[in-house]
C-alpha cells in the first residue's frame, strides 16, 4: 500500500448562535481505497499549508510506517518543532494510525497495547461571569451526571490580577463548592495569566475549596517559575498544553512541579509522541489529561489514547453537537460522566465529505485563542 495523497481541507463550524470556530482537517489517501482523517487545527491558516508541503514529502510512501515517517517530518527543516510544524506532523500522524487501523481492522488503541481500562472519565464546566452564573452552569453539567467540572475565574488582564478580580474569582469557586458539594471535582484554570506571587496568594485563599487541579497557574515559558509556585501551595499543578514533544516535557518532568501534565495530541507530535509524553510522566508519577478543545478527530484521536495509557486520570472536552453532521461514524456517548471506549477499526470515524464542502474556513471566524480571558467556554455561553 502507497500514499498517494496528503491534502489539509479547512473548514469551520458553528459553536454556537454567535461564534464560529476555524478547523484544520488532514485527509490521507492511499492507491488500496483507504482513507485516513486527522486534524491539525492549533488557530493559524499557515498549519494547512505546512500540512500540504509535509504531505509531498510522504507520497508514494508506505502509511504503515508511522514512526519513520514522523522522524522524517520532524528533521525534515534545520529549524525544528514550534506549533506550526508540529500541528502539521500531528495531524498527518493520525491520519496514518486511522488508515493502519481500518487496514488491520483494529481501533487504534488495539494498536497501542490495548485498553487498560473500559470507561473514560470527562468533565464539563463550572465558570461564569458571575458567582450566580458559574453556579449555574455546574448545575446545569452536574444533572447531566458529570463528577467533575474545570471553570476559569479569572476575569483580570494582563499578568498582574487587580483585587476586584481576584476577590471575584475567589467568590465563585466559593459559590460553586457549596452548590456542588464535596463529591465533583473542581478544576481551576488559569490559562498562564497569574505572575508567580499572584499565583501563589490566590492559589492559597483556593486550597479551602479543595481544588482538584490548580492549571497553568503562570505563563509556560518559564519552568522555574512553575516550580516556585509549586513549592509554595498545597494544591496539585497541571501544565502543559503548550508545550511540545517530548524534549519540552523532559525539561519539566524532572522539576517535579506538576501532579499532572496536559499535552495536546494535536501539537505535540500525534497520537504515539503523546504516548511516549506519558510513560515519561508516568516513571514521574505523574497523571495526564489530554488536552482538547478542537475537533471531533482529536476528541476521538485522545479517547483512543485515554484507553489504553496507565497514567490517565481525566479528558477534557465532549461531543459537540456539530460533530454528528460532519463525520460519519459513532462517537462514544458520555454517560454519568463517562465515555465508553471509542469504536474502530482505526478511530471509528470519518468526515462528511459533503457537510466539509458546505463548510468552507471563514475568516471572520474567531481564532482558537485563550487570549488575555477571552476563553470561548466562557464568553460563548448564553447566560440568560
Amino acid at each position: 500500500m502507497k500514499i498517494t495523497s496528503v491534502k489539509a481541507i479547512p473548514a469551520s463550524a458553528a459553536m454556537g448562535p454567535r461564534v464560529r470556530r476555524n478547523f484544520v482537517f488532514v485527509k490521507v489517501e492511499t492507491d488500496e481505497g483507504i482513507t485516513g482523517w486527522g486534524e491539525a487545527t492549533s488557530g493559524p491558516l499557515a498549519v494547512a499549508t505546512m500540512v500540504d508541503e509535509f504531505g509531498q514529502v510522504l507520497v508514494g510512501r508506505d502509511p504503515m510506517e508511522i514512526e519513520k515517517h514522523w522522524q522524517t517530518l520532524y528533521h525534515h527543516f534545520h529549524v525544528r518543532g514550534g506549533v506550526v510544524q508540529m500541528s502539521a506532523i500531528s495531524g498527518i500522524e493520525i491520519a496514518l494510525w486511522d488508515i493502519k487501523g481500518r487496514a488491520l481492522g483494529a481501533p487504534v488503541y488495539e494498536l497501542l497495547g490495548g485498553k487498560v481500562r473500559d470507561r473514560i472519565w470527562t468533565y464539563g464546566r463550572w465558570d461564569g461571569p458571575t458567582p450566580a452564573a458559574a453556579v449555574a452552569n455546574a448545575m446545569n453539567h452536574v444533572e447531566q451526571g458529570l463528577t467533575a467540572l474545570k471553570g476559569d475565574p479569572f476575569e483580570h488582564r494582563g499578568l498582574f490580577i487587580d483585587r476586584r478580580s481576584e476577590d471575584l474569582a475567589v467568590e465563585k469557586m466559593k459559590a460553586v463548592r457549596g452548590a456542588v458539594g464535596d463529591d465533583v471535582e473542581l478544576l481551576v484554570e488559569v490559562h498562564g495569566r497569574l505572575s508567580p506571587a499572584d499565583a501563589i496568594r490566590v492559589g492559597n485563599r483556593l486550597e479551602p475549596y479543595r481544588p482538584f487541579y490548580y492549571e497553568e497557574p503562570v505563563p509556560p515559558q518559564n519552568l522555574e517559575a512553575l516550580k516556585k509556585v509549586s513549592e509554595q501551595i498545597n494544591i496539585p499543578i497541571a501544565t502543559g498544553e503548550r508545550l511540545l514533544t517530548k524534549f519540552d516535557f523532559a525539561e519539566l518532568l524532572p522539576l517535579h512541579a506538576v501532579a499532572l501534565i496536559q499535552p495536546d495530541i494535536m501539537y505535540a507530535g500525534g497520537i504515539l509522541e503523546t504516548k511516549k509524553i506519558a510513560a515519561m510522566a508516568e516513571a514521574h508519577y505523574v497523571g495526564i489529561q489530554p488536552h482538547n478543545c478542537y475537533g471531533p478527530f482529536a476528541t476521538v484521536a485522545a479517547l483512543h489514547f485515554d484507553a489504553c495509557t496507565p497514567n490517565f486520570v481525566i479528558q477534557e472536552g465532549g461531543i459537540r453537537p456539530w460533530y454528528q453532521d460532519a463525520t460519519i461514524g459513532d462517537f462514544p456517548v458520555q454517560v454519568d460522566g463517562y465515555f465508553g471506549i471509542p469504536p474502530g477499526p482505526g478511530l471509528g470515524v470519518a468526515m462528511n465529505e459533503e457537510w466539509l464542502a458546505a463548510n468552507p474556513w471563514d475568516d471572520s471566524a474567531r481564532p482558537w485563542a485563550h487570549r488575555l480571558g477571552n476563553h470561548p467556554s466562557r464568553q460563548d455561553i448564553d447566560w440568560s
